[in-house]
């Protein structure tokens, strides 16, 4: 097995974690990237692995989080796009004015893949977002709606934002993958971590519930999807473009294979964030 440079967001905590651990110990260079200075310093110290810190709910930071990687890593086999969060009750929005579930969970990953595009294209790289069943179960997606100002509830706007990262994979690879990137969805599972367990997620119970662990899957098992991924020769080992389940390809949302919504989605992300703040 060919070894690789695999950069995971969100892999200081939860599935993010485990699969750095494994991929690291099957020989392969981990480049953690995380939120808690505290818990990437750990993980980082821990595989002795490079760490980098970054707060998706500021997409300053996810600029120079891209800066940063494209210098200090002119080569990306893999970049697994896996930070994400169910927030509370109430609509948020970050200080970049969107709504904060479309933020953190779509739109910081599609900005910090776009900003490494030139890196990922001489790469040949794979691109791997982590994706949710919610994409079938709570979304209700609506183009004049992305950030959720007519309606919002918890798990709906996750579920629009799980979706969103499904039409983003399969459209990045319409658009680059004539240039040798790839990419892949995929739902890790009901996992035993501290995700969703803010109140008013709407999960919470479930992920506050003492007896969690007895009926969700553990982090090395919802990671597995993520590592057969990360390792494997797309095209060969798996279909690309594709969402994925317990490492086999899975039905999404039936708005997923609608090639025109995945294009407009596109076109309307990038227009958000090369939108010029009023009064600049």
């Amino acid at each position: 097995m060919a070894k690789k440079v695999i950069v995971i967001t969100g892999a200081s905590d939860g599935i993010g974690r485990a699969a750095a651990r494994r991929l690291s110990a099957d020989g392969h260079r981990v480049v953690i990237v995380g939120r808690s200075p505290q818990k990437t310093q750990a993980l980082a110290d821990e595989l002795g692995a490079p760490h980098h810190l970054v707060d998706f709910a500021d997409l300053a930071s996810v600029r120079a989080l891209a800066a940063d990687l494209a210098a200090r890593h002119p080569h990306i086999d893999v970049l697994a796009n896996n930070a994400g969060g169910v927030f509370g009750t109430e609509r948020t929005v970050t200080r970049d004015g969107h709504e904060t579930t479309f933020q953190v969970n779509y739109l910081a990953p599609f900005l910090l893949t776009r900003e490494l595009m030139p890196t990922l294209v001489a790469s040949r790289a794979t691109v791997i977002n982590t994706s949710s069943l919610a994409n079938r179960l709570f979304a209700r997606f609506d183009l004049d709606d992305l950030e959720s100002d007519v309606s919002y509830r918890p798990v709906r706007a996750y579920g629009n934002a799980k979706l969103a990262q499904i039409l983003f994979t399969k459209e990045l690879e319409r658009r680059h993958g004539g240039e040798g990137v790839t990419s892949t969805a995929f739902h890790p599972g009901a996992i035993a971590t501290n995700f969703s367990a803010e109140r008013g997620s709407g999960m919470a119970g479930l992920y506050r519930w003492r007896l969690r662990d007895l009926v969700l899957a553990s982090p090395e098992r919802g990671a597995r999807t993520l590592v057969h991924l990360a390792e494997g020769e797309p095209g060969i080992d798996y279909p690309t473009g594709r969402y994925f389940t317990n490492a086999k390809p899975a039905r999404a949302n039936r708005l997923a294979d609608d090639a025109d919504l995945a294009r407009e989605l596109w076109d309307r992300s990038a227009a958000m964030l090369d939108e010029v703040p009023a009064g600049s």
